[in-house]
């Protein structure tokens, strides 16, 4: 077991703002090549069913890679793991830059998927260790999370902007700022000291908590899975059908994201006052609410009664379930297991992303209608809602009770 040293206090901003400057690199990778996929689908002649392995792949690596990260940082130390990691990325966007077939390109977005899937949450981790308990701690994590929940609405309008000079630039410039943040990072972030390992503590048997992160895990898969499909969906029609360019494109999608980036400071005061269970099934509903809207009529060139009513409920339901969920998934297991249950939740998040996006392009490509993909999405946001109504049993705010599970 290893211990990190805290962090000196006049290092202690300086160390958020690297941390966080990775979260923001780690967050703007879906959106950046969300906007570009059109015209990188264009130049190389690619179907969407191919181009959105761009998106897929990354979240597959993330996927894959997440369930080992703990293990790989108690063997070689979450600093070198973290930087490690941080190299791999700013290597892999160069390659990503330079590729000339999407074989290589689709493979580089896997390997940066695994590399954020390692320092996402060590940088977490590290917060954890590098700062005092209490509010201090807390002020951190809340940095943390508001620039990870910024990063994508931040990646669609530097993607918009980037695309005027050409779309590999969305690969490159990734990398320098990688490396910056890599060399400053050297000087700030603390190194680990060595602890006797504490006898190691049973595992406890399954329970009725598992049910509970099951269904957290499944709630969590559906609400980003069905999000990357709609966008995709989006992002194709606004450019390929409607003409519009990738600046103005990128404008029109951010009623999704923005509203999360807005109130993620506020999460916790929203979870605390009316419980994880109500926010949960609330966050399910709306999204539901949203695509069968899309469905009974379709997104057109009438923006402001078609399509900004589904962006904008599909964005409520990240304001109002985001942190519920995961403030679920933690109180659903003991502390004792939380090391390896999260990291599966996690998991389960991004497979829902890995599983919906191909159908979703599948379905794009298969009909001339955009009902069988929306249909699609409608029917995975139901299974979100059904796994979220056993929680209204949980009244209470917070996470569930460990003697009532929801």
């Amino acid at each position: 077991m290893t211990t990190t040293e805290r962090a000196p206090a006049g290092h202690a901003w300086a160390l958020l703002l690297v941390l966080s400057g990775n979260m923001v690199l780690d967050a703007t990778e879906v959106s950046l090549v969300l906007v570009a996929l059109p015209v990188i689908g264009n130049d190389l002649g690619l179907s969407p069913l191919t181009t959105q392995w761009l998106m897929s792949g990354f979240a597959l690596g993330f996927a894959a890679l997440l369930p080992t990260g703990p293990r790989l940082a108690a063997r070689f130390g979450r600093r070198r793991v973290y930087f490690a990691a941080m190299l791999g990325f700013a290597l892999a966007s160069v390659a990503g830059g330079l590729a000339d077939g999407p074989a290589l390109l689709i493979a580089t977005r896997v390997v940066k998927g695994a590399c954020a899937a390692l320092t996402a949450p060590m940088g977490l981790a590290i917060i954890g260790t590098a700062y005092p308990e209490g509010p201090e701690r807390r002020r951190a994590v809340s940095v943390y999370s508001a620039f990870g929940a910024a990063g994508f609405t931040a990646g669609l309008l530097v993607s918009g902007a980037l695309l005027e000079a050409g779309w590999r630039w969305i690969f490159l410039l990734p990398a320098p700022v990688a490396l910056v943040l890599l060399l400053w990072g050297l000087r700030l972030v603390p190194h680990e000291v060595t602890a006797r390992p504490p006898a190691a503590a049973p595992a406890p048997g399954p329970s009725g908590h598992d049910r509970v992160l099951l269904r957290t895990g499944l709630g969590a898969a559906t609400l980003n899975g069905t999000y990357h499909g709609l966008l995709f969906l989006l992002t194709f029609q606004m450019q390929g059908q409607l003409g519009l360019s990738p600046w103005t494109g990128a404008l029109a999608l951010l009623p999704a994201c923005v509203p999360l980036a807005v109130s993620v400071p506020f999460a916790g005061s929203l979870v605390r006052r009316h419980g994880t269970g109500r926010l949960i099934a609330l966050g399910a509903a709306a999204p539901l609410l949203g695509y069968l809207l899309a469905v009974w009529r379709p997104p057109s060139d009438a923006y402001l009664t078609r399509t900004l009513p589904v962006l904008l409920l599909v964005g409520a339901g990240f304001v109002l379930s985001f942190a519920a969920l995961n403030m679920r998934a933690a109180g659903s297991v003991p502390p004792s297991r939380r090391a390896t249950a999260i990291p599966l939740y996690q998991m389960a998040v991004q497979l829902g992303a890995v599983l919906l996006l191909p159908l979703t392009a599948w379905l794009l490509t298969a009909f001339d209608d955009r009902r069988p993909a929306l249909a699609v999405l409608a029917v995975a946001a139901a299974a979100g809602l059904a796994a979220a109504l056993p929680g209204l049993r949980d009244g209470r705010p917070g996470p569930p009770s460990r003697k009532e599970p929801a």
